[in-house]
Order: structure tokens, then C-alpha cells, then sequence
């Protein structure tokens, strides 16, 4: 029962999603700072996962490019130097599998992932994403920005 529920959600929202995709392996914002789909050298690092599928929405496409641009404009020493990672993962693509899985992606989806001392702490900030990246997109990086320094603390 519980996998017909998500599967309807997943066919609903790809049903009312508009086609865009990009590029997992590297983002390179307009300052040259570049955002990473790979490992991370630094043993503390907060990465922001923002999973979506095939087709998506004006609000999906607002979530990553909010999340962009705080990357950008907020954090992009913490990028330079390992500290913070964005990653932009399909989940539509089979070696996207795992981590879905790992997170219980079925659809658009917006994580921010501590890693400090060993320990990972994961905050599922969807909602939140959802309800401001693109009607109320400063509440929406505020809140990115506040939740990821926090992490990184």
C-alpha cells in the first residue's frame, strides 16, 4: 500500500511538472565558483541534496536556482574550500538509486546533510522549500543559509 501511495505521488507530480534538466556532474556559478557532484575532502562539510526527476515544476526549478544562488552569494567560500557541497541528484537515473533510496526520495526533494565528528544529521527542509522558493525566494535562502551555518557550528 505504501509503495502504490508513493508511486501515485511520484506520477501526480511528474504528470504536473514542466521538462528541465542539468547537469549533475559540476554547476559553475557566473563568480567561478564551482559547485561539486562528488566527494568531499573536508571530514566536517554539510552537503545540500536537492533531488529531483525528469520533469519539474516552476517551484522545483525555483528550489535549485535559490539554492544556487546561495551558494553564490552566501556561501561560496565554504564551497571553495570543501566546507559546503550542492549536489543536484535525478533520481529518474539509475545510479541515483542508492541515495534516493538512503533519503526516501520519490519526488522533488531538498535535504541538507551535516557530517561532523563521524555523526550525519540530516534536515528534510521540502516543505519549507516548497512553500517559499518561489513566491517568498529571500524567506527561502534565509532559511537555507541559517540552517546550513548552523550545521557547519
Amino acid at each position: 500500500m505504501k509503495k502504490m501511495v508513493c508511486l501515485l505521488s511520484v506520477c501526480l507530480t511528474l504528470a504536473s511538472c514542466g521538462m528541465q534538466g542539468r547537469s549533475e556532474k559540476e554547476i559553475q556559478t557566473s563568480d567561478k565558483a564551482v559547485v561539486r557532484n562528488s566527494e568531499v575532502t573536508a571530514k566536517d562539510h554539510v552537503e545540500v541534496l536537492y533531488f529531483h526527476g525528469k520533469q519539474r515544476c516552476a517551484t522545483c526549478i525555483a528550489i535549485e536556482n535559490n539554492t544556487l544562488a546561495v551558494m553564490k552569494e552566501n556561501l561560496s567560500e565554504q564551497v571553495k574550500k570543501g566546507e559546503v557541497v550542492f549536489k543536484v541528484i535525478d533520481i529518474s537515473k539509475k545510479e541515483n538509486e542508492k541515495i534516493a533510496e538512503q533519503y526516501e526520495v520519490t519526488w522533488s526533494s531538498l535535504f541538507v546533510v551535516g557530517y561532523k565528528n563521524g555523526q550525519e544529521t540530516a534536515e528534510n527542509m521540502t516543505q519549507f522549500a516548497f512553500g517559499n522558493a518561489r513566491k517568498s525566494p529571500e524567506v527561502f535562502k534565509e532559511g537555507l543559509v541559517k540552517t546550513i551555518n548552523d550545521m557547519l557550528k
